[in-house]
């Protein structure tokens, strides 16, 4: 006998719970990146709705990085997607990226949490393992640029105080806020999270270069460590 396979398409989901209605309720910042590729898909195929496709696309391409570098072809060898799919995600990335290009300054500036949560979840929300990235800021708390410091199992055995703070002292920055993402999708900081904080406060007091938080990063949000208190008394 042959196996059967159920497939549920986004239109059998309560209706709360489907990306489109979701933005009209919620707007677009509170989708998740996989729920935003699925309104540019438009619709799934026959035996995947939009939703699987896009977490299939940045499983394959390895990120919403990976996903904006590649071409059409190569998106096309992701089964269920075909020129058409491929070209509508493609054109929405690169209107993304020419709003970003009509800015006054092109560099975001970070006034709260949420601001840097804005910046980093579409990056780190959905990765499939721990990274630990550092926004790097101007006096004025601008962003001179993200770099990614850890990939992998982030822990504070494996944090070095040196290399978070490398590039910083390199460009001569004045503040950095940290953030690591909680692939389980749970941002409750651990114990760990808060002595790593603790330790890089106290380093940047040493370095004039000050911490401004801690963010956890997951596909449900973010947790700032600096709004609860934690590790930077």
């Amino acid at each position: 006998m042959a196996s059967t396979t159920y497939h549920t398409g986004i239109k059998e989901l309560p209706e709360d719970e489907r990306p489109r209605e979701r933005l009209r309720i919620y707007g677009a910042r509170a989708l998740s990146t996989p729920e935003l590729i699925a309104i540019a898909l438009r619709t799934g195929s026959h035996t995947h709705s939009a939703l699987t496709l896009a977490q299939r696309l940045l499983s394959t391409c390895q990120g919403l990085e990976g996903l904006s570098q590649a071409s059409v072809e190569e998106l096309c060898q992701v089964p269920g997607i075909g020129p058409a799919k491929a070209a509508q995600l493609l054109a929405a990335i690169e209107l993304g990226r020419r709003a970003i290009l009509t800015q006054g300054d092109p560099r975001p500036q970070i006034g709260c949490p949420q601001d840097a949560a804005n910046l980093l979840a579409s990056r780190m929300a959905d990765a499939l393992q721990e990274e630990l990235h550092v926004l790097i800021l101007n006096t004025r708390h601008r962003v001179m640029r993200a770099v990614t410091v850890y990939q992998g199992n982030v822990n504070s055995a494996q944090i070095r105080t040196a290399e978070v703070f490398r590039e910083a002292i390199r460009d001569n920055a004045k503040a950095i806020i940290v953030a690591h993402n909680h692939p389980s999708g749970d941002t409750s900081p651990s114990t760990d999270d808060v002595q790593v904080t603790a330790a890089l406060v106290q380093a940047g007091r040493l370095l004039d270069i000050e911490v401004l938080d801690h963010l956890i990063i997951g596909r449900g949000g973010h947790t700032s460590l600096k709004e609860r208190g934690l590790g930077f008394s």
